[in-house]
């Protein structure tokens, strides 16, 4: 009879355990897929990042006439690097050289800035090129900018400046033009992040904002206290930013005397000479805003913490503590 009894109790634990594992059989399939749906987007993502990278440093080369063949095949290597750098940096699970890429939309913001500031000089040069009509008002607007913007002591006048002697009229004109509308589409993309960070769109505060993982080059351990760090780290990208637009030529300038001049007399070249000019040193200032953004964060989190543990009432002391 106990034999019996033991047998009819092991087959309904058997039948218990087999109903649970149907129950939960469907939500595991359920938390699997929506695991697969989430991995595959962010492998997408990924690849989108790497083909976008790789089509701007493309995009010149593309668009403007002339280009030789051994210039296209360089361009195409290095697009096809950079998407491979790019591909890897996002796909890894430890940060590596991109910072803030977990900061939506720092890293997209610098891109689009580069990228209009790359299109707008390669689509100027063409109409340059090609004396097209369909653009004339691009090359009309980048014109009247370049005289506005070509007054004593200015970046565009320091960057004409800086090109050797002899130069067609003409070039220098297109130069001017060229670093205006570069100039000028930098400022406004600054002014843009600048106001989504005061506004306190960015960083999201749904989104928990991880040091290591967004500054994979800053070390909170090495000397000082790390607001400090940070703060003093943003203010020396910031003045940075303002200088180089105005040392930039400078040094190019001195560095006629033991290298080659530097003319910008290809399309190709001077595309890349110009957006680079522009866009590094608003990307250094865009850098130091970010960095201070962090330091605000870090800094606020400290008084939270400080008022919580003042609100928390000390245990009682007895008299023989």
């Amino acid at each position: 009879m106990g034999n019996i009894v033991s047998t009819m109790r092991q087959a309904l634990s058997i039948r218990k355990r087999e109903e649970k594992t149907a129950q939960s059989t469907p939500v595991d399939i359920k938390a699997l897929r929506q695991g697969s749906k989430v991995y595959m987007s962010h492998v997408v993502q990924f690849i989108l990042r790497g083909v976008f990278v790789g089509l701007l440093i493309l995009t010149p080369a593309l668009l403007l006439p002339g280009i030789s063949q051994d210039a296209a095949q360089g361009i195409t290597l290095l697009g096809i690097l950079a998407a491979i750098v790019v591909l890897t940096e996002y796909s890894a699970s430890y940060p590596g050289l991109i910072e803030f890429r977990d900061a939506k939309p720092y890293n997209r913001s610098r891109f689009l800035i580069l990228a209009l500031i790359v299109i707008s000089v390669t689509l100027l040069q063409r109409s340059v090129i090609l004396q097209t009509t369909d653009m004339s008002a691009l090359s009309a607007v980048a014109m009247q900018l370049g005289h506005l913007l070509d007054f004593p002591f200015s970046p565009v006048r320091l960057l004409v400046l800086s090109l050797p002697q002899g130069l067609p009229a003409e070039h220098v004109t297109n130069v001017a033009a060229a670093a205006a509308i570069a100039y000028i589409v930098a400022i406004a993309g600054l002014a843009v992040f600048v106001a989504m960070t005061i506004l306190g769109r960015w960083p999201r505060k749904n989104i928990a904002f991880n040091v290591w993982v967004n500054l994979p080059n800053f070390d909170p351990t090495k000397g000082t206290d790390v607001v400090q760090r940070l703060e003093r780290d943003a203010q020396i990208n910031v003045l940075l930013g303002i200088i180089l637009p105005f040392s930039l030529p400078v040094l190019l300038h001195i560095s006629t005397l033991l290298v080659q001049p530097m003319t910008l007399e290809t399309p190709l070249a001077l595309v890349w000479g110009v957006s680079l000019w522009a866009f590094i040193p608003v990307n250094l200032i865009i850098r130091g805003v970010a960095m201070n953004r962090i330091a605000q964060l870090v800094r606020a989190q400290r008084r939270r913490i400080a008022e919580a543990q003042d609100a928390v009432p000390a245990p009682a002391r007895s008299a023989y503590s």
